[in-house]
């Protein structure tokens, strides 16, 4: 005698010696049941899959969003860094551009609330820019940013754990 994986109740299998239900409706609901189950583990590994053939590029593109949302999060009320003005929409502007200076691109002390009008149209209103930003940061932190920095070589392994951190640090501030 068997006990049933649905129902609980003892069969005697009629079927096969590997027969784990005791009748056709009970069978329906274990397909049912393992249906999803299996969808589920499909999709995980599908996922994992896709993540594996993403490119180094890819994965720095996803971690830019990441960081780029945390600082509109963390800089959530306050006025443009340029212009002092609220922002109709927010941008997180680069103080030393990613292009400028690579090794910045996900320092939070050269990246800040700025209105899209600043950061695109007047490509980042430096001059104003760094004028509030030492009001904020201060003049040694402001020189520092300006001075040379050691190019960074990210790992994806370096950018998952970023990703992480990010996501950590988002779901904090919501």
């Amino acid at each position: 005698m068997k006990k049933c994986k649905v129902c609980k109740n003892s069969f005697k299998p009629t079927y096969s010696s590997v027969q784990m239900v005791c009748s056709v409706e009970c069978g329906y609901k274990y397909a049912q049941k393992n249906t999803k189950k299996v969808i589920k583990e499909n999709k995980s590994k599908l996922n994992k899959r896709k993540n594996d053939l993403k490119t180094l590029g890819q994965h720095l593109n996803e971690l830019q969003v990441l960081f780029n949302t945390w600082i509109r999060l963390r800089d959530k009320g306050l006025l443009c860094i340029s212009c002092q003005k609220p922002c109709k929409k927010e941008n997180a502007g680069h103080f030393r551009s990613v292009g400028n200076c690579p090794s910045l691109r996900f320092e939070p002390l050269n990246v800040h609330l700025q209105c899209e009008y600043c950061n695109t149209y007047q490509h980042g209103n430096l001059l104003k820019y760094r004028k509030n930003l030492i009001d904020k940061i201060g003049l040694d932190k402001v020189e520092w940013l300006e001075s040379e920095h050691e190019p960074k070589k990210y790992l994806i392994s370096d950018i998952e754990d970023l990703k992480k951190l990010y996501r950590m640090k988002i779901k904090d501030l919501k």
